[in-house]
């Protein structure tokens, strides 16, 4: 570890002295008044989690005011009781790093103590000008698909602008995202190297997507953030489950857990193992060489030590092993190419209140991850790749939260040491058929990244609340940049209407890659080069709409984001192998809609996400492999520019304990080579239907990509190659849950 990495550490320790939020929690401001509209002191104000036993509570003081800042991200019943009075209950949905306002007007007690229920539930923050899906544990139970490990359709149907293209996530036209979990971000600086999933969707508790207008302690990763509260055992009581399916190319998904909690504390603990046939996405339509397994561990510890002092832990490890799949050709060649891949990571948060509204949160992290490609078989014709490269983090964030008056500010500090140990080799043919044997020493570079934010949300009016901000970064690598970040915000809550009218302006810069192919590449082709890696300079413009109506959430959002050295990835020669690159210009233009239904007639959910996007790039390489070419003038489609992406689906109760879902996803198709021309449209259909038996057993049939349309997601020479949509795969899953 160098000194910088060390001195990191140290500042994370200082800052344990400043006043901080982490981003999983938000805030529930109770106000509660008379019939008289005098304010009530003394009420008794609890949010109770609708999908665990996990609770937390205050009381109103003199202005009839209740504030619950340590409140995860999730859905919760509010209930307020004062004696002399009837109680009141609302529910809500919490988002991160925002305050939920809610009014309960109490009614004179009458002869008997009853429960007022006021009011519709609350699902839409008035005051965050974020663009969010929320997505629960239920919703990735039934959703077709969404709860194998390696699936991604708890994102894909849900998010507007996300698909998989060449198995890789992408949202709003770029794939650089945050993963979170209990608010505190994982950091990578890599991209398109690892195929394997950060972690199982069934440790999944809730898990909160913010596609843009991020604040400014949300970091920089322009695409996507995805905050996820895992499960924690405040669900269960000594429960255990044990999770087993079977289904389509031999694939197999199981999992084994444990959670129980007390008053103060709850743990929960999962492994996990799958396998199959098919794992990654094909050149062609047939499967060949494409078997993929993978295990791994997750846990989650918390311990409320007092009052105000609340300890989390937060860990997991993975392991997955990838075939790469072949075409006829090279299946007959004898290539049989492989990917390797690691991941740990582990956090420790310590929350503590300061009194009423002020939040303080330190939490150091750890991440190791791995992504190791390894060209096997002939090389004969093409070259033989080998990529080794080990990369781990050590910092964490300090940060503190204000919520007082009109203000909800927060302050704080990330920051990681970064240590990479790659391995690289190439040798075979290349397509002059000139011999090729590239082996340069074991490459062992560090870096590190620093970024502070101030924030403040202001709520100016009953329906106007405004929001400013500034990030700064320092990364230091192979280059050093400095950057300062601007976010600005503001919401407007129509009267009588009650929609809520969005609008931002804001400012990322994206640290690169630690590390990538190196000068010594040079000897592969005297018209290639390298260039330095360079972050990424992204402006963002957002406006968006909000319409809550009876329980519906119709969401609407058009986005411009205007980028300087875009992150994208190159394949060298015939390889598997991406080489991250910059290009010197991209906008992405798009309009997004979503919506949420209520429970209707009791029994129905209903969901879609949609979006109209174009994803344009202009000039050259700035960064990475590049021969130097000229670029054309004028602007060219990216390869994965796709105008129209669908997802809508729904989950219904049937009689006797069953239930049935399905999903259909639909695109315009993506870029076609190098373009301008697009592939065909496309749809597939997915379903499941469940059946319980009795409290302890469950089961599930799953069937994906029901009517087996195959097609190609992309055809490009220069981005990845060609890959082929999943086929259709059926699963049968079985659930117990037991005591122990």
């Amino acid at each position: 570890m160098s000194k910088r990495s060390i001195a990191i550490i140290t500042l994370l320790a200082l800052f344990s002295c400043l006043p901080a939020i982490a981003s999983v929690f938000g805030t529930i401001k109770a106000i509660v008044h008379d019939p008289q509209h005098r304010p009530v002191q003394g009420a008794q104000v609890e949010a109770r989690s609708r999908t665990s036993a996990f609770k937390t509570s205050g009381t109103t003081n003199e202005e009839g005011m209740a504030l619950l800042s340590n409140v995860p991200v999730g859905e919760y019943d509010i209930k307020v009781v004062s004696p002399g009075f009837s109680g009141a209950e609302q529910s809500v949905t919490v988002s991160s790093g925002n305050v939920q306002e809610m009014h309960f007007a109490l009614a004179v007690a009458q002869h008997q103590e009853t429960v007022e229920v006021s009011g519709a539930p609350e699902t839409v923050n008035p005051s965050s000008p974020v663009p969010q899906t929320l997505v629960s544990r239920s919703d990735i139970a039934q959703t077709p698909g969404a709860d194998r490990t390696n699936s991604m359709a708890m994102i894909t149907d849900y998010v507007p602008g996300a698909s998989m293209v060449h198995d890789q996530l992408h949202v709003r036209g770029g794939h650089q995202v945050t993963w979170a979990i209990d608010g505190v971000p994982v950091p990578n600086t890599n991209i398109a190297t690892n195929v394997g999933p950060q972690f199982d969707p069934k440790d999944v508790d809730y898990m909160e997507v913010q596609r843009g207008s991020f604040s400014a302690e949300a970091g920089d990763r322009t695409y996507g953030v995805f905050n996820v509260v895992p499960r924690t055992g405040f669900e269960r009581s000594r429960q255990g489950e044990l999770v087993t399916s079977f289904g389509s190319f031999n694939s197999t998904d199981d999992q084994l857990s444990f959670g129980d909690h007390n008053d103060r504390s709850a743990y929960y603990v999962s492994i996990n193992g799958n396998r199959t046939d098919h794992g990654l996405e094909t050149p062609t339509s047939a499967n060949l060489h494409n078997q993929a397994d993978g295990g791994g561990a997750f846990t989650s510890l918390i311990l409320n030590a007092s009052p105000r002092d609340q300890f989390r832990f937060v860990g997991s490890a993975r392991t997955d092993f990838f075939q790469v799949p072949n075409d006829a050709d090279l299946q007959a060649a004898g290539v049989r190419d492989r990917d390797r891949e690691q991941d740990i990571f582990g956090n420790l948060s310590w929350i503590h209140t300061f009194g009423t509204g002020v939040l303080l949160t330190v939490a150091p992290s750890y991440h190791f991850n791995r992504a190791a490609f390894e060209g096997l078989g002939s090389a004969d014709q093409r070259l033989v790749t080998t990529e080794n490269r080990a990369s781990s983090y050590l910092g964490g964030q300090a940060s503190l939260n204000v919520v007082k008056g009109r203000h909800n500010a927060s302050i704080g500090f990330y920051g990681f040491g970064q240590h990479d140990n790659t391995l690289f080799g190439l040798s075979g043919t290349d397509d002059a058929g000139d011999l090729v044997d590239v082996h340069p020493p074991q490459e062992k570079v560090s870096g590190d990244l620093e970024a502070f934010w101030v924030q403040d949300q202001y709520k100016a009016t009953s329906w106007l609340s405004l929001t400013a901000g500034v990030r700064f970064t320092r990364f230091s690598g192979l280059v050093t940049e400095t950057v300062g970040s601007p976010r600005l915000g503001a919401t407007i809550q129509i009267p009588h209407l009650g929609w809520i009218l969005r609008g931002s302006y804001s400012r990322y810069y994206q640290a690169p890659p630690l590390d990538t192919v190196s000068s010594d590449i040079l000897s592969v082709s005297p018209d290639q080069g390298f260039l330095p890696l360079r972050g990424e300079r992204d402006e963002q413009r957002d406006i968006g709409l909000t319409i809550p109506a009876r329980g519906w959430v119709l969401e609407f959002d058009q986005f411009r984001t205007g980028a300087h050295n875009f992150f994208d990835h190159d394949a060298l020669g015939n390889s598997n192998l991406f080489i991250p690159l910059t290009i010197q210009s991209v906008r992405i233009v798009g309009y997004e809609a979503t919506v949420r239904s209520p429970k209707l007639f009791k029994k129905i959910d209903m969901h879609l996400a949609y979006s109209h996007q174009s994803v344009e790039g202009s000039g050259g390489v700035t960064g990475g492999l590049t021969d130097f070419t000229p670029p054309d003038a004028g602007f060219f489609f990216l390869d994965h520019d796709q105008r129209q992406t669908l997802s809508t689906g729904f989950t219904a109760v049937l009689p006797h304990q069953s239930w049935l879902s399905g999903n259909v996803s639909a695109g315009s198709g993506f870029l076609d080579g190098d373009g301008p021309g697009h592939l065909p449209a496309y749809a597939t259909l997915d379903l499941a239907v469940g059946h319980s038996f009795g409290e302890n057993w469950s089961a599930k049939l799953t069937a994906t990509n029901l009517t087996d349309n195959r097609y190609f997601i992309d055809r490009s020479n220069t981005f990845g190659g060609s890959h082929v949509s999943d086929p259709r795969i059926v699963s049968v899953q079985l659930r117990y849950r037991f005591h122990y």
